[in-house]
């Protein structure tokens, strides 16, 4: 079960690469919003694919059962996303130089204990001293610093009573 319960039963060590990487991405995205699951929340990974899809249909809003998601939502996901991903891979990268394991492995561990989900590759046991504390780092920031980063960026909206010259960069 790649949610934050733990519970295997099959041996992942033994997985597939391919196997892993769906349960990576399983992991990665977690669980409901309102839930004590890990991850970056699966109505995060909506509201993204909802501004693509009205990206892609020249929409100018996100419109969705009949109701309109406002643009502060949109840039909060993707802060939400990008703090995710920048956690997994810097403690991917600093375990990597740290240990001799497989990357495959590593990144299964480090998303595991991002989403707190409880599953284990067999890497972790191997770990020394150093490498538990960048696992126990990488949990918390799974689990405490998503949810404040969206508390904070949520709460912190102040109004300006002016408004800036608008730019368009080329993006893609």
């Amino acid at each position: 079960m790649t949610r934050s319960g733990g519970f295997s039963t099959i041996d992942l060590g033994n997985l597939r690469e391919s196997s892993l990487l769906v349960t990576d991405m399983l992991m990665f995205i977690g669980g409901g919003s309102a839930s004590t699951a890990g991850g970056i929340k699966v109505t995060t990974l909506a509201v993204l694919f909802l501004a693509a899809f009205a990206e892609a249909r020249g929409n100018p809003s996100m419109n969705v059962f009949e109701r309109k998601v406002p643009g502060d939502v949109l840039r909060l996901a993707v802060s939400v996303v990008l703090w995710g991903a920048t956690t997994v891979a810097l403690s991917t990268i600093v375990l990597l130089q740290m240990t001799e394991g497989g990357l495959d492995h590593v990144l299964f561990d480090v998303i595991s204990a991002f989403g707190t989900s409880g599953l284990s590759s067999g890497f972790t046991a191997t770990l020394d001293d150093p490498g538990k504390y960048v696992m126990s780092a990488t949990m918390f920031m799974g689990r405490i610093g998503t949810v404040t980063l969206a508390a904070a960026l949520a709460s912190s909206q102040r109004r300006q009573l002016f408004t800036r010259a608008e730019e368009r960069p080329i993006v893609g």
